[in-house]
């Protein structure tokens, strides 16, 4: 930090409305509690309001039709888009009445609550469950390499890459067994874990919202492409159920690659992309909540499973690996405070998007009705 400049200004606050600058250009959305404390890139244009009253009109105004029209009008750059500060400056903002403007700061202070009080929640279900875990051993070494044991090298799948027998996922299991915790493997726990074939996907107006991977995982993503159903022999087999979770099985291993997602009902209107692994829990034997924290927790979870990708230049995951992640077995109570506050945050993000959705619609109105002369 000692070496970045201007660092205070490179934060942002909870409630910050930012909009993005370079590559996909004029997406809008409100920084949170996990953004606090964090240096956030210079892609992000910053919005601040003169008046605090307009904040939460100024946040919807940003994220209606019109407006996003506009900045893709503003947009300049062959290879990567660019938008400047001076192009937001330049757009022309209605100005609604103080009963109005009341109505959205109402909405968006409801948006922020919602997706901080998630937070919270996630935080203290990840905490639970690394309390039950208990502390795992450092993997530091002091050389920079490790030891790993010929009969571990050659036998199950016989994964002769280091990255799969990394100290932090090594220590991790060693946790599991000097701390004599029960563990079943995910297939044990669920009616199936699977991915989806590839095939040509064809764009239409009227198909099904489609969502890939990087969408899956963005707050809020806009449906930005719809795919037509007629061209796939099984395409009902791409959407999914609400409970159900999926996991991003390609892309880098410090990126979305691993990463899991628990499905709601907005989800089930949505096909989903072939590189989302489909993972369905068994209800009676494990909630979906503490499944979706045990497979997620970023540091007792995740490293189990990310050890499994194999490849270079875009690493995969395969469903058969994914199926033998071990998950770790808690009392009945435990694990029923993890899901309860997993699932809740899960809902919790889904209300505040309905919500964000709902007041970018609105927005959208109240420009048409401007634009036509009438009074909003």
């Amino acid at each position: 930090m000692d070496r970045t400049d201007s660092v205070a200004e490179r934060m942002v606050s909870s409630g910050q409305i930012v909009v993005t600058c370079s590559g996909s250009v004029g997406k809008t959305a409100l920084a949170y509690a996990p953004h606090e404390n964090t240096l956030i890139s210079h892609d992000l244009l910053r919005v601040t309001p003169h008046q605090s009253d307009t904040w939460g009109w100024v946040f919807a105004y940003l994220r209606s039709q019109q407006a996003i029209s506009m900045m893709g009008a503003a947009q300049y750059g062959h290879i990567i888009k660019h938008l400047e500060p001076e192009h937001l400056l330049a757009l022309p903002i209605p100005t609604p009445t103080h009963e109005r403007l009341a109505e959205f700061d109402v909405a968006a202070r409801g948006i922020l609550t919602r997706r901080n009080e998630a937070w919270r929640l996630q935080r203290e279900s990840e905490s639970i469950f690394s309390e039950a875990i208990g502390a795992v051993a450092s993997s530091e070494r002091k050389s920079t390499g490790f030891e790993v044991k010929s009969r571990e090298l050659f036998s199950g799948r016989r994964r002769l890459e280091g990255s799969y027998h990394s100290p932090a996922a090594t220590a991790i299991l060693d946790r599991f067994h000097t701390a004599k915790l029960p563990t079943q493997t995910l297939a044990q726990v669920t009616d199936g874990v699977w991915w989806m074939t590839r095939f040509k996907r064809v764009f239409g107006e009227n198909g099904a919202p489609y969502l890939s991977a990087d969408e899956l995982f963005s707050v809020n993503p806009p449906i930005t492409k719809r795919v037509m159903l007629e061209q796939a022999e099984n395409a009902e087999d791409f959407f999914v159920k609400d409970g159900w979770l999926v996991m991003a099985c390609s892309g880098q291993t410090y990126g979305l690659n691993g990463s899991v997602a628990l499905m709601t009902k907005w989800h089930e209107r949505a096909f989903l992309s072939h590189d989302l692994v489909r993972i369905v829990p068994k209800t009676d034997v494990v909630r979906p909540g503490y499944l979706y924290t045990a497979l997620g927790h970023p540091t007792l979870g995740r490293p189990l499973v990310i050890r499994q990708a194999y490849g270079t230049s875009i690493p995969h995951l395969e469903p058969a690996d994914i199926a033998a992640t071990p998950i770790v077995r808690l009392s009945n109570d435990l694990e029923t405070q993890i899901a309860d506050r997993a699932e809740k945050a899960v809902s919790l993000r889904a209300e505040a998007d309905q919500l964000e959705n709902d007041i970018a619609d609105k927005a959208t109105e109240l420009v048409d009705q401007h634009l036509s002369g009438t009074s909003i």
